[in-house]
């Protein structure tokens, strides 16, 4: 599969988020006209140890191609052995994460802590590359802190190593997920590179991720968050690439039971329960009584009762128009 050329068809992918991003979400985002999809970071170590609940991480539809995998580790032969294992699976590149800024990741030399350490980064690059025939990725963020920002020599190491894309998250790690992302430093970063450039960070509407896809120069844009709040971001961001008309229909009836379908046929009851709680709490922002709805909806304890209170909320707000909340706390923790 040319990758590169899946981008440049359609270039808004989904960004890799934990306990988000699993089978059931990326195919629904799929449907809803997403570009490449990539799944949330997963454990080199643990594959190697044959863990159950990293494999189940793994897993796609056919409608999700194309799909990567998001590896991570400190060991060059269980990143190498991950990346194999990767490819046989039958995806489509696999993505190397040296972006999450999570201290028991760090702490292992793993994540963004990489950042720190070209020698080493071109050392990890080499084993997972050489590893597999198909295309590798890596995601990163800006650098360690503010006095290490250093994603220019990154690119310039991926492009060495032949790496297909880097995509960037425009916070250090010592941000976290605090502050705005520099897209003004990802236009940079893009200026100066000969790899194809991802830029990640705060796109919240159709609108501002073609903004940022045109004023940056990137070959494509990922959105996490984004999503969490309008499920129809992607499709709404490629009307505009294509000079569409913007506006799609909104249908959260047809949503929930599509989320309904996917969760339950994926999950245990318990965990797909609590997933369509999670997405009914972020697709309410913006809207009037969103705040009593959340409130009501995760103190739900029945099970049956759950969807039937969805459905009753969203029915009433179906005609109001979304309002920008995208600083709100609950959709800034954690994520994309």
């Amino acid at each position: 599969m040319d990758l590169i050329a899946e981008l440049n068809k359609n270039p808004f992918v989904l960004a890799p988020m934990a306990g988000i991003t699993d089978k059931p979400f990326r195919t629904l985002m799929r449907k809803y006209h997403c570009g490449p999809v990539i799944t949330e970071l997963v454990s080199s170590n643990g594959l190697k140890y044959n863990s159950e609940k990293t494999v189940k991480l793994m897993q796609f539809d056919k409608i999700q191609h194309p799909i990567g995998i998001q590896i991570f580790g400190e060991r060059l032969d269980a990143l190498a052995e991950a990346a194999k294992y990767v490819e046989d699976m039958g995806a489509d590149f696999v993505d190397l994460n040296f972006g999450c800024p999570v201290k028991k990741v760090v702490s292992k030399g793993a994540g963004s802590a990489v950042l720190k350490d070209l020698d080493q980064l071109t050392k990890v690059l080499r084993a997972t590359k050489g590893a597999v025939k198909i295309p590798v990725t890596i995601k990163v963020r800006t650098g360690w802190d503010a006095e290490t920002r250093n994603s220019v020599e990154v690119a310039q190491v991926a492009y060495d190593e032949g790496i297909t894309w880097m995509g960037i998250h425009g916070r250090t790690r010592a941000q976290a997920y605090n502050g705005k992302a520099d897209w003004d430093y990802i236009a940079e970063v893009k200026s100066k590179s000969k790899i194809p450039i991802l830029g990640n960070g705060d796109i919240t509407s159709p609108q501002l991720a073609n903004q940022r896809l045109k004023e940056s120069g990137c070959d494509g844009v990922m959105i996490g968050r984004g999503c969490l709040k309008n499920p129809w971001i992607f499709r709404e961001s490629m009307n505009l690439y294509q000079d569409k008309e913007l506006s799609v229909v909104r249908n959260f009836m047809d949503l929930f039971k599509e989320m309904e379908e996917e969760f339950y046929s994926f999950h245990d009851e318990r965990v797909a329960g609590l997933q369509m709680k999670k997405f009914a709490a972020w697709y309410s922002a913006g809207y009037p009584g969103a705040a009593k709805f959340r409130k009501t909806i995760f103190q739900t304890k029945d099970p049956k009762e759950v969807r039937p209170r969805i459905v009753d909320y969203f029915e009433e707000i179906s005609h109001i128009v979304q309002e920008d909340t995208s600083s709100e706390p609950f959709l800034m923790g954690g994520h994309g």
